[in-house]
């Protein structure tokens, strides 16, 4: 067994250990655990534009202190997935032509190179379940159901992105998708569903197929659709904004 004096000369030829900003482990956890439903409730399109939420609603909704959902909305704000409206509420925050571009850019390239990938690692199972959600939002549009076809679409395509098994991939799509899929709630009255779901149907035929190239290209399609149909909606509301500017100022 080391003397005390062996066991001190190993120590001095150690590197300085790092001193790790630890907090306790109840509330960090209790904070991440809002954090994700948070993240959850705006990537499946439960928070639409327009709403806003309230640190009072979220502590009742999750059965927790104001604390940890106000840390966990500080970061979601710092990822832009949502903007303070007042002291005490936040929604989401505007989104622009100019910014619509850009995420649309982004995500063609991005969500392109993950469903490349997918489609080498997609088991049978993952296949029976794509085509599943596929029929879910069949369903969904059929029944004028918008929560239930976002909930699905979300889940067809993080089915994919999953299976392209990078981890930073994911990472870099779940925030391109924080900051854009609330947005697909203004689809629903252009009947944008339908055109995408048609996008999806194609998507899984060609994974099935292990046709990577047919895939991603659906997938973009369906990326630069849904920005072209929201182009149109922005468009249009800005034009009903200046309108409704110049006969106010008459």
């Amino acid at each position: 067994m080391a003397s005390l004096l062996e066991w001190a000369n190993l120590e001095r030829g150690k590197p300085d250990s790092a001193v790790l900003p630890f907090a306790p482990a109840p509330r960090e956890t209790l904070q991440g655990y809002v954090y994700e439903r948070v993240r959850d409730l705006i990537l499946t399109g439960d928070i639409a534009p327009g709403q806003s939420v309230t640190i009072n609603s979220l502590a009742a909704a999750f059965a927790v202190s104001h604390m940890p959902v106000r840390e966990a909305l500080r970061r979601l704000v710092a990822e832009r997935a949502l903007t303070v409206i007042s002291g005490r509420s936040v929604g989401l925050p505007a989104l622009s032509v100019e910014r619509l571009e850009d995420l649309r850019r982004v995500r063609v390239e991005v969500e392109g190179i993950a469903t490349e990938w997918a489609a080498k690692r997609l088991s049978d199972a993952d296949h029976e379940g794509l085509a599943a959600l596929v029929g879910n939002m069949n369903r969904a549009v059929a029944d004028n159901d918008v929560k239930g076809y976002l909930h699905a679409n979300r889940d067809f395509h993080f089915a994919i992105y999953r299976a392209a098994s990078s981890d930073t991939l994911l990472s870099i799509i779940e925030s391109l998708w924080l900051q854009i899929s609330p947005y697909f709630n203004l689809l629903h009255a252009s009947g944008d569903y339908q055109r995408a779901n048609r996008e999806h149907g194609t998507i899984a035929a060609a994974l099935a197929r292990g046709n990577a190239k047919a895939a991603r290209a659906a997938l973009v399609a369906d990326i630069n659709g849904a920005a072209e149909t929201l182009r149109a909606i922005l468009t249009a509301r800005a034009t009903d904004e200046e309108r409704a500017g110049v006969s106010a100022a008459r």
